[in-house]
């Protein structure tokens, strides 16, 4: 729960910089690039997060690997992070930034899990009835997991709307656990 109230108050503080700037596209650009990074290697993450290794050298390295690769502001966001040592929520921070720069765009990514691949009607019926509900441009990412046995479920940030058989099987078991038998 902290990473996530973590990432949102930075997140929220870097859009309004960058969008101040007038740098979102770049930041935005800029920022996957690093979350891409990231999710390859940690390694950055653990020398950043290194308790041995003295801030100095940190903020040293940051500014020297990413001087070319990086607006000025987005390397001082790092580090402040580094700073404040909230480097180990980067992950979440850079997934919430995502988000927030998609919500200014006003896209926002849905993902729906099936037991099975579904027709791409389905998808079709699906996204204005999320465009609707939002108000906002709907992308579908289409996961498949077996274990929800059917029906979907529709993740959109902080909302999980679960029409799984998975589900309704579990809301059934509960209520009969709920049944007293004389």
């Amino acid at each position: 729960m902290i990473a996530h109230e973590v990432a949102k108050k930075y997140a929220h503080a870097l859009l309004m910089v960058v969008k101040e700037k007038n740098l979102i596209d770049r930041a935005d650009e800029q920022m996957t690039g690093l979350r891409e990074l990231i999710r390859r290697d940690r390694s950055l993450i653990n020398f950043l997060t290194a308790p041995q290794i003295l801030e100095e050298k940190k903020y040293e390295l940051v500014r020297k690997v990413f001087s070319e690769r990086l607006e000025r502001v987005l390397i001082e966001f790092l580090v402040v992070l580094i700073d404040k040592h909230r480097v180990r929520f980067l992950p979440d921070i850079l997934d919430e930034f995502d988000r927030l720069v998609n919500a200014e765009k006003g896209l926002l990514r849905a993902t729906v899990i099936s037991a099975l691949q579904l027709d791409q009607s389905v998808y079709d019926s699906l996204k204005p009835k999320l465009e609707k509900k939002t108000g906002l441009k709907v992308e579908i990412e289409k996961k498949i997991d077996p274990s929800i046995l059917g029906g979907m479920i529709v993740v959109m940030h902080d909302e999980i709307i679960d029409g799984s058989v998975r589900h309704s099987l579990d809301l059934i078991r509960e209520k009969l656990e709920r049944v007293k038998v004389a």
